[in-house]
């Protein structure tokens, strides 16, 4: 049995003590400290009750004041701080998004240290116990890992379910680009090729990865591709099977102009698909190129539509266009000269034609590129009646929210360059970055943050960890909410 002692030094001061009795002599357990105050004293009493409770589980007699909030500050030893309240929201934005149908805690929380500290799995499991205090054995990523990429089918389910009740997304309008992720190897596999390098890594192999998006930005879908397939050949198998999957009936999809070819417009009738997609209007015939320099007006936003083989060909004239594209004329011209004045530097270059053993400049080239100037193509099987020349010049214009999508994935969710060498670990770190990059755009999609800036104001709400001295109990305290979080969590609709 375990009491409390008083021991009155003098008028002032009281020592209070815990003790028990053993073989009739009074044995101190544990000093609690001395108080020079009443208030002092009756906090030290609910202290010493506390340290009885858990050395002895003795039950009180008289119900008393919890005393779990009550610390001072020469009982206590800083542990350090957790980053919980950041971990909470992305748990609850998890849930909303309706992953945690999943039911399948480390993937999860593997998405969640993504988007706070990106870093290798196993460095992810050791920082999600620093920064949160959760436990994840490693051998439980090895264990369970494979059989997460059975999930990508419910995770694009989920994803899309999403979009369509937060995002209105209608499939009425998908916009689809690729990009390549490189290795930190040189030795090609069967996934793992060599190949047109976005990311000027042409010596070392990389994938292809196809993403689709929806009128804002937010992810849709993604697959992967070996890294030297020609990104072309790509959108008709990603596109139709997207289609079927969801029995779309009316669809349009935008993308660049490299994913155009006779081929792919003839498989995009085929099946139905609308298309507004980039052309090069550098590789249009003479006669087509004069029938543009005739009919289009130099007025900003002037368009004019012309029938092709590829569809419709709208061209729509910017000032600024104008601008930048005889800027970038003239230095190309001054470089060609400078190179046929400096035979030394004989080297071919845009505006160079070869005279024999010397070069000279393509006045032709330069004639038929000033028709051009300022001048942007899109072809598109949309009629006039169905849609205006403006609207799907505004539509391709909205084509850059993809490329906004493949910076957060690339920059701020480090998903290059990728260390795994097999294809399983591949697609699982593809599948993990997707599903941080869904949380991520909802957020800069509410917020106007970026996904670092979010981070950052998140991790001022830190959990301190305080170990009490007298009874080894840790607690832990949140500092208050700054404005900057109670407005994020307000825009998140998470103000409770």
């Amino acid at each position: 049995m375990y009491k409390i002692r008083q021991i009155k030094y003098t008028e002032k001061s009281v020592s209070i003590q815990v003790y028990r009795i053993e073989n009739r002599k009074r044995v101190i357990v544990r000093h609690i400290g001395t108080a020079r105050t009443e208030e002092e004293k009756e906090a030290l009493l609910i202290i010493a009750n506390d340290f009885i409770e858990k050395v002895s589980r003795q039950l009180q007699l008289f119900p008393r004041q919890p005393s779990n909030n009550l610390l001072y500050l020469d009982q206590v030893e800083l542990k350090g701080v957790y980053y919980n309240f950041f971990y909470e929201l992305i748990a609850r934005l998890l849930i909303t998004i309706g992953y945690d149908k999943l039911k399948n805690n480390l993937l999860l929380d593997l998405v969640t240290i993504r988007i706070m500290e990106p870093a290798s799995k196993l460095r992810s499991i050791a920082l999600l116990e620093e920064y949160f205090g959760i436990r994840h054995r490693r051998q439980a990523y090895y264990e369970f890992a494979p059989q997460w990429l059975a999930l990508k089918s419910k995770v694009e389910s989920i994803t899309v379910s999403f979009a369509k009740r937060h995002y209105d997304f209608n499939f009425n309008l998908v916009f689809y680009d690729v990009t390549t992720l490189y290795f930190e190897a040189f030795t090609e596999d069967e996934l793992r090729k060599n190949g047109f390098s976005k990311d000027n890594k042409s010596q070392q192999p990389q994938i292809l990865i196809a993403l689709m998006v929806n009128k804002d930005g937010f992810p849709i879908s993604y697959e992967i591709f070996a890294g030297n397939t020609f990104e072309g050949h790509t959108i008709i198998p990603v596109i139709k099977a997207f289609i079927e999957k969801y029995k779309v009936k009316n669809f349009t999809v935008v993308a660049d102009a490299a994913m155009i070819n006779a081929d792919n417009i003839a498989a995009l009738k085929k099946h139905n698909i609308n298309y507004i997609v980039g052309a090069r209007l550098g590789n249009l015939s003479a006669d087509t190129i004069e029938l543009i320099d005739k009919q289009q007006i130099r007025q900003d936003g002037k368009t004019i539509r012309l029938e092709t083989k590829l569809g419709d060909l709208i061209c729509s004239y910017s000032g600024v266009r104008y601008r930048k594209d005889l800027h970038e004329m003239n230095m190309q011209i001054q470089k060609a000269q400078y190179v046929i004045e400096h035979p030394s530097k004989n080297k071919k270059l845009k505006f160079t034609t070869a005279k024999g053993q010397k070069l000279g400049l393509n006045q032709k080239l330069i004639e038929k590129t000033k028709k051009l100037l300022g001048v942007k193509g899109y072809y598109t099987n949309l009629k006039e009646d169905e849609v205006s020349a403006q609207t799907i010049v505004e539509r391709y214009h909205e084509l850059y929210r993809i490329e906004q999508a493949f910076r957060i994935s690339k920059s701020d969710l480090k998903t290059r360059p990728i260390f795994h060498f097999k294809e399983e670990p591949i697609q699982l770190h593809v599948l993990i970055c997707f599903i941080a990059l869904v949380v991520s755009k909802h957020i800069e999609l509410q917020t106007s943050l970026s996904i670092r800036n979010f981070v950052h104001l998140c991790k001022k709400v830190t959990d301190a960890r305080l170990k009490n001295k007298i009874t080894g109990k840790e607690h832990r305290i949140r500092s208050a909410l700054t404005n900057d979080t109670k407005i994020i969590l307000s825009k998140l609709n998470l103000l409770t």
